[in-house]
């Protein structure tokens, strides 16, 4: 037996028992010939002391290095009182040896393992298998089993049936390009990896099994960042004979769930819902973190009549002037200057200001009424020391550079202290709703989809399919948790004539829709039923509820932003055999 108790669940109440323990080396210190030394397993920590009195377990004690595989055999006691330890869960006890047996060494360490590990990501990744003994790491991993389980227990008790979908499947643009596999059975052609179940699980719906959810493995090769990686996990639900708040309230239960027994949490339900355009309008993004109350305001009205030409003709035109206003007491002129910048980065012509001091500053006031300057207080709010913000422009550019500016005021610390910017509440979730169906692509001359291609249009706007596509409003919904987009689904097509017309707009004729999607329509045209789904980032959710920056630690064996395996040392070059019998020759000159 290598043991019969775990490190981590020795209690005072154990005390005079005789144990029996595996683990790893943690620590060592020598007392002045008594030998101490934290022994970890996954549990936890627990002290044991070596006596010479125990000549064996003392003997054995000194040859030990930290990450040492050892067994110890002995007694646990009470710490002698004025050397407990508090910060330990065991703190009260320790075990006594008898035996101390090595059951693997361990050479020198590239780094301790210990949460303050001090290296870089690359060396981390590259001996993973030590990165993953710290307790962060640990603690990370069981959350994410913890939620799994928690999202498992809770679908299943809805009615859901957890089916798997291929990996190997063919190619459909879903927006991202395919990681594709070579056939060797079929010499030129190429499986896919799937980006996402979708096609698959819209299929099990045809086919009557009405719930299905899956922790999917999906794969996208894209640009690496922070949240995303090649391959990633969703919780993935589809769902037969549903409308929007069906599905959002599977949603909302299983979290309430997760939130409930991961962290001790009590989330309200229903989550709060916002029409996409009303989103875009108040915060300029589609994923606005509402843990802050920081909105924008139209103040188009204010300058409809002005002489000012930016902000009048803009309004009158057609055209927006909407506001940011913050507490801006401490903000200096430099730090205005490199706003500007900043936003004329992200496509705006400008970002003017109006300091409202006593009396106001901006080099733009001159410009404005007496009237003007008394309606932009009255409609803002305005108080001594703030300064507003203003974009301008068609649709909704001005309230984009906005909400861009809004995201590096809360995000960048040297604003968001200096601006009194904190959190009202730890958790704030938005349900985002009803998408543009379609939208415009300029540089492919056609209309391709804002979100999905199988994304259904709100029944009453199917009549602007013929007229104005790009007006249609669809049933896409999206969860954004604390400025994130933790989930996003819809509502789809269960009419194989309305998906048909929405990818002939889409630039697709009946042969390349065949192609490309025949496996849908065909089945859609067999009785399919009205249904809907969601995806749920695995990844984010496990890294927003452990406070991890990015999905990395939260992944056992993830890659780098440059898509690599330090580990595995993937990828990496292949025999020539095998690129033979896959009838591939190379040509990677250019």
């Amino acid at each position: 037996m290598y043991r019969d108790h775990s490190c981590g669940g020795l209690t005072a109440d154990l005390a005079g028992r005789s144990v029996i323990l595996a683990g790893w080396v943690h620590a060592k210190r020598d007392h002045g010939g008594v030998y101490f030394f934290n022994l970890r397993d996954r549990t936890g920590v627990v002290q044991v002391v070596a006596h010479p009195e125990q000549a064996e377990a003392f003997q054995a004690a000194q040859g030990l290095g930290l990450e040492f595989v050892v067994a110890v055999s002995g007694t646990v006691e009470r710490r002698p009182e004025g050397t407990e330890n508090p910060k330990l869960a065991t703190g009260a006890v320790e075990v006594r040896a008898s035996r101390i047996t090595l059951l693997n060494a361990c050479k020198a360490l590239p780094f301790m393992v210990e949460d303050d590990v001090n290296a870089n990501e690359e060396t981390r990744l590259k001996y993973r298998y030590l990165d993953l003994r710290r307790p962060r790491m640990l603690g990370n991993l069981s959350l994410r089993h913890a939620v799994s389980m928690a999202a498992r227990r809770v679908l299943d008790a809805e009615g859901f049936l957890e089916i798997e979908t291929p990996i190997l499947t063919k190619a459909t643009p879903e927006g991202a390009r395919d990681y594709l596999v070579p056939s060797r059975l079929t010499p030129g052609t190429f499986y896919a990896l799937p980006q996402s179940p979708q096609i698959f699980k819209q299929i099990l719906m045809v086919s009557g099994l009405e719930r299905y959810f899956q922790l999917a493995r999906a794969f996208r090769d894209e640009d690496l960042r922070a949240d995303r990686q090649p391959e990633h996990t969703q919780i993935d639900i589809e769902m037969s004979f549903v409308e929007e708040s069906d599905v959002h309230a599977v949603v909302e239960k299983m979290l309430k769930t997760v939130f409930r027994e991961t962290l001790g949490v009590d989330l309200a339900t229903p989550f709060p819902r916002m029409d996409y355009a009303e989103v875009m309008r108040r915060y300029g993004s589609d994923k606005p973190d509402l843990r802050y109350d920081l909105a924008l305001s139209d103040c188009s009205e204010v300058f409809r009549q002005s002489k000012f030409k930016v902000f009048g003709e803009t309004v009158r035109s057609g055209g927006r002037v909407t506001a940011l206003t913050v507490e801006g007491t401490g903000v200096t002129r430099s730090e205005i200057d490199r706003l500007t910048d900043f936003i004329k980065a992200q496509g705006a012509k400008g970002l003017p200001w109006v300091r409202w001091n006593d009396p106001p500053e901006s080099p733009i006031l001159k410009f404005f009424s007496p009237e003007e300057v008394d309606g932009l207080r009255r409609s803002l709010g305005i108080a001594k020391g703030n300064i507003t913000f203003f974009g301008v422009g068609e649709g909704y550019a001005p309230s984009v550079h906005l909400g861009t500016l809004r995201k590096e005021f809360l995000t960048n610390p040297d604003f968001s202290e200096k601006l009194g910017l904190r959190p009202a509440k730890p958790w704030a979730f938005l349900w985002v709703t009803h998408f543009p169906l379609l939208e415009w692509s300029p540089e492919e001359n056609r209309w391709t989809f804002a979100h999905n291609p199988f994304t259904a249009p709100i029944e009453g706007e199917l009549p602007k399919l013929d007229t104005d596509p790009g007006q249609v409003r669809s049933h896409q919904y999206d969860l954004v948790l604390n400025g994130v987009e933790l989930a996003s689904g819809s509502i789809r097509n269960h009419r194989g004539d309305i998906q048909r017309k929405i990818l002939s707009l889409m630039g697709y004729d009946p042969r390349e829709m065949d192609r490309q999607f025949g496996l849908l329509l065909n089945a859609l045209d067999f009785g399919a039923p009205p249904h809907g789904g969601i995806a749920l980032g695995l990844d984010r959710l496990v890294a927003i509820l452990r406070g991890e920056d990015s999905i990395r630690d939260v992944i056992a064996f993830p890659k780098t932003a440059k898509g690599t395996c330090p580990l595995s040392e993937a990828p990496s070059t292949v025999n020539p055999k095998q690129l033979k019998e896959l009838h591939i020759k190379l040509d990677v000159a250019g």
